[in-house]
């Protein structure tokens, strides 16, 4: 066969793009909607906090979780906490910022070296293929990382906005302002789609393809 494994690539990518346009679109929408209802979205994403410190402790003291990690994951999350002391407003320049970014990877590479070292451990001592290993499952792993490693970064980087011109901008469009003449805040993802959308008309534009004056 020689047609159908092309008809499967293309496929894959058609597919892997609309998943693209479709994780974008959501997250567009979920910026608006914290844009809209700051107030609300402080006071869950707070209590999603103590909600996630909480759960990570009950996990060290009944499923005798690693009490070093568990006390990094404790310490990122008091971190993150403190991003909330301007909410919704940041800096990508601020440290607290920027070390919660580092934390993020931090944790999700050790997590995932601790998974995956009781995983070999328990292979290592099975006696027989038919003895069970006493180790999470897939869809145990999967909700741990949901939940406790990247739920709180996740629903921060939706949540905070950013300062005008905290990225370069490509064209001539200004900072948008509101009725009172002043600055108007906008969403990271926001400025980061507007960002990309200005750097394709940008490319468009040099290649020929669009007019000066049209836009995505």
């Amino acid at each position: 066969m020689w047609i159908l494994p092309l008809v499967g690539y293309l496929g894959s990518i058609v597919g892997f793009c609309f998943l693209t346009l479709a994780i974008a679109s959501g997250l567009y929408y979920l910026s608006e909607l914290v844009e809209e209802h700051t107030v609300l979205a402080k006071r869950l994403l707070t209590q999603l906090i103590y909600a996630t410190i909480v759960l990570q402790t009950i996990l060290w003291l009944v499923d005798g979780f690693p009490f070093g990690l568990t006390a990094l994951s404790i310490a990122s999350h008091v971190i993150y906490l403190g991003n909330m002391r301007r909410f919704p407003f940041v800096r990508l320049t601020d440290p607290l910022f920027v070390v919660s970014c580092v934390l993020v990877l931090v944790n999700h590479y050790l997590w995932f070296r601790h998974f995956s070292a009781a995983q070999s451990r328990s292979y290592s001592r099975m006696a027989n293929i038919y003895d069970q290993p006493d180790v999470p499952s897939f869809t145990e792993i999967a909700s741990y990382f949901g939940l406790c490693v990247w739920l709180i970064p996740f629903a921060l980087f939706v949540s905070l906005s950013a300062s005008d011109n905290v990225l370069p901008t490509m064209g001539t469009e200004q900072p948008s302002n509101d009725s009172d003449g002043k600055s108007k805040r906008q969403s990271i993802v926001k400025v980061g789609v507007d960002y990309i959308l200005s750097g394709i008309g940008e490319v468009s534009r040099m290649a020929g393809w669009k007019r000066p004056e049209d836009r995505f």
